[in-house]
């Protein structure tokens, strides 16, 4: 059953980037050349319908789980943002195994972390204390899944920026999963539990696919890559490796649970372990 959702939801999202092209191709001759097509609209009215059709799979069937207990990703004190704590899904949604996913930005004093505003309307990303933070594995396993060649771009943390933030989340999203999540660690962690760091800082990964890691283990650094308004992480546990067919499971961090939206957490810091011979 397991694997003939996974493939359902593989084959929906194939067919949903097709009707996207599709779309997006026949816009062309009405532009520029004033042609008229009839059936223009029918290629993204099944794009999304094939979207909806993918988030009802991906919902956790029936009761969760009790939580997956791991360590923190992170040390020092930091701020959550969208929290499981507070609601679920706790980004709106379902897909990409989002649904007790958390964001977690670095804030080591009150105040040190750039405030949403009207201006400037973008910052660079070494005005705030995340961009650079070690990521850590939050359990002994093995790397499955490491990519971090895409770039770290500027923040969108403004009124004028978080529009623009809007459009290109929807771009990002017709091109697919990892144009979301950005550069990327997936860690396997036995049982069937998979866990994903979002918006890794570009050139900073420390591990490769095969590597095994031990618990507290540097992975790379925190960054601003893919969807993101501002350097942050994005941390979730999930059923499968690719967050395109995965549905998400609890977490609960020893020492701290589940920071709830809009509160500060400190981990004390802790020397990284070595990597395994």
């Amino acid at each position: 059953m397991r694997g003939t959702r996974q493939a359902t939801m593989k084959a929906l999202a194939v067919l949903g980037h097709c009707c996207w092209a599709a779309f997006f191709v026949q816009l062309v001759p009405s532009f520029l050349y004033g042609i008229s097509i009839w059936w223009g609209f029918v290629p993204l009215i099944l794009a999304v319908g094939l979207k909806g059709a993918s988030q009802l799979l991906a919902r956790p069937a029936g009761e969760p789980g009790p939580p997956v207990e791991v360590e923190p990703p992170v040390t020092g004190r930091w701020s959550a943002l969208n929290s499981p704590a507070d609601r679920v899904p706790s980004h709106g949604t379902h897909g990409y195994g989002q649904t007790y996913a958390i964001d977690v930005a670095a804030e080591p004093t009150e105040g040190a972390r750039p405030a949403f505003g009207w201006w400037p309307v973008a910052r660079r990303n070494h005005d705030f204390p995340a961009f650079g933070a070690p990521l850590l594995a939050v359990a002994d396993g093995t790397v499955v899944r490491a990519s971090d060649w895409r770039r770290d771009h500027l923040s969108r943390n403004s009124y004028p920026a978080l529009a623009y933030l809007l459009v290109e989340g929807l771009l990002r999203d017709i091109a697919g999963a990892t144009m979301v999540i950005g550069n990327h660690v997936v860690l396997d962690l036995g049982d069937g539990t998979y866990a994903l760091y979002a918006h890794v800082r570009r050139g900073s990964l420390t591990v490769r696919p095969g590597d095994r890691v031990r618990a507290g283990q540097r992975l790379g650094d925190c960054g601003n890559s893919g969807n993101s308004s501002e350097s942050h992480l994005h941390f979730q546990l999930m059923d499968t490796p690719d967050p395109v067919t995965a549905r998400g499971v609890p977490f609960s961090w020893r020492g701290c649970g589940v920071p709830a939206g809009g509160t500060s957490f400190e981990i004390q810091q802790t020397s990284h372990p070595a990597s395994p011979a």
